[in-house]
């Protein structure tokens, strides 16, 4: 049996664009053959700009959307090929946390009704036990017992994070897929909730995919880091790796545009510059996807897609002109 906790081969979602009820008129490559793995306790950082695919890739790996083609490991079981009755057992020990906290917690009900309501449907403990186990897990994540019967409108965004965290955790979840969990508070509220994540992790023997555009985030959470691009993974390795040495041409120009906060340093050194627009992933180019905004641009790049191979020890990138 593999080491990973999660293991994802090849995956693909591909949503049509259709005119009226029949007609198909395109299709929109959201998720191109992509892989990743994760270990248990380790946290992958999911990076790249808006469109690129990774919340999309997040959902298919919680069990929320079902892949066009691939398969998702979780504990060595195959999610999406299992029947639905045992696929839902199994979401029992993957949970996720949405970004806009206020848009995934329904404004009718309490919050003790709204962390408890997952013990609930998979009819865990009698109400009494589902009582104290809520209050006990808004206490852990920083709340207080006194909650319970408040409605999330009544909070604010750190405080619905945080219920939206006690919601994913409540049923002790192995693996938990944050996205963008910071980029909806304010700056002053962000490094609690990210120490309040990684606090959780050590105390719960948690595993993270943890999905964002912030790169000073992805430094301070992450292990390793997977960097999408127009549906595709084009490097993977460990954090410091990454920072210290991206190998691919769009990770080098993210990473270099990453603010500094000495005037020194940040004067001496040379930005990358990216021209042009993100392609369409109705109309992905052909080969490399990077290939008309990348100044290493060949031929071969226009016409040949590069796979992800290992050019360093556990150091991936999709890049012909990388040696």
């Amino acid at each position: 049996m593999s080491e990973n906790l999660v293991e994802v081969k090849k995956l693909r979602k591909y949503f049509p664009l259709r005119s009226g009820i029949f007609r198909t008129t395109g299709i929109v490559h959201a998720v191109d053959d992509i892989d990743f793995d994760i270990l248990p306790g380790e946290t992958l950082g999911l990076v790249g700009e808006s469109g690129c695919g990774k919340t999309t890739a997040g959902l298919m790996v919680t069990g929320l959307l079902p892949p066009t083609s691939g398969s998702i490991l979780v504990d060595g079981a195959d999610l999406w090929s299992l029947e639905a009755a045992e696929r839902r057992k199994l979401t029992t020990r993957v949970q996720m946390v949405f970004q806009d906290p206020y848009g995934s917690l329904d404004p009718r009900m309490t919050v003790g009704d709204l962390v408890g309501e997952p013990l609930l449907v998979h009819k865990i403990a009698d109400k009494t036990e589902r009582q104290e186990l809520v209050k006990k897990m808004l206490e852990r994540v920083g709340l207080s017992a006194e909650h319970y019967r408040r409605y999330a409108h009544e909070f604010s965004g750190g405080q619905a994070q945080r219920i939206g965290m006690a919601r994913a955790l409540i049923l002790n979840p192995k693996f938990v897929v944050a996205d963008e969990p910071v980029s909806a508070l304010d700056v002053s509220v962000r490094a609690q909730i990210l120490n309040l994540l990684r606090d959780l992790q050590k105390d719960l023997q948690l595993t993270y995919l943890f999905i964002t555009h912030d790169l000073s985030v992805v430094r301070h959470m992450s292990d390793r880091v997977a960097v999408m691009y127009l549906g595709k993974i084009v490097e993977i390795t460990e954090k410091r790796a990454l920072f210290d040495s991206p190998k691919h041409p769009y990770t080098q120009a993210l990473v270099l545009a990453v603010p500094i906060p000495d005037p020194k340093r940040a004067k001496d050194r040379k930005r990358k510059v990216l021209y042009g627009d993100v392609a369409s992933p109705v109309n992905p180019p052909s080969g490399c996807r990077f290939h008309t905004r990348c100044s290493l641009a060949n031929e071969h790049c226009r016409t040949n897609a590069p796979a992800l191979i290992e050019v360093e020890k556990n150091h991936f990138v999709a890049c012909d002109r990388v040696s």
